[in-house]
């Protein structure tokens, strides 16, 4: 148990019988009445956010998670197999836990949060950027680079990313594992 005024950022605890993790947190000291906290949590399972104050001294059960490096190595059906980084250990994740899981690619590292006191896996985040060779995408003009204009690229991982006019098939780009936006080329 700890106090609501021990919540911070990244802070996971268990509210309704649903995990939260804390991601904004104030403490609020109105001119007149009790302090509190006003906090923006979100849900581990479904990803909503939720916004909740709590008194100061409020009691609230928290939840120890821990945080390990996992490689990925192939999928099978809908779940992801990984491999423990220390014990070698193999272990599958649906792909719906996995944030980024469309721009995943063979021994990519991926870190799996999981509550430490079940050993339940919660979620599984990709690094927030990474880099992939486009293998299809319809040939880039010379001098093509004046307009903001996007087409569609077919990455390696088969997923479609939206890039300028100038990249080429071949080239390895630098996209973004949450929303899936281009960030840059690699040279």
């Amino acid at each position: 148990m700890i106090n609501a005024q021990d919540i911070k950022n990244g802070t996971c605890i268990r509210l309704d019988g649903d995990l939260y993790f804390c991601i904004e947190f104030l403490h609020v000291k109105p001119g007149k009445g009790n302090t509190f906290m006003r906090t923006k949590l979100k849900n581990v399972v479904d990803g909503r956010v939720l916004e909740r104050r709590f008194n100061i001294g409020e009691k609230l059960e928290d939840v120890r998670v821990e945080r390990r490096p996992y490689q990925y190595l192939y999928m099978d059906g809908e779940d992801a197999i990984f491999m423990n980084q220390e014990t070698y250990e193999q272990i599958p994740i649906s792909k719906d836990l996995i944030t980024g899981a469309d721009f995943m690619k063979e021994s990519d590292i991926v870190e799996v949060v999981s509550d430490a006191s079940t050993e339940t896996i919660l979620f599984a985040e990709m690094p927030v950027k990474t880099q992939l060779k486009i293998t299809y995408t319809e040939p880039g003009v010379k001098g093509d680079t004046a307009t903001n204009s996007l087409k569609p690229a077919t990455v390696e991982t088969g997923a479609t990313v939206r890039v300028p006019l100038f990249c080429n098939e071949g080239e390895i780009i630098e996209v973004d594992t949450r929303d899936g936006s281009y960030q840059g080329r690699v040279r």
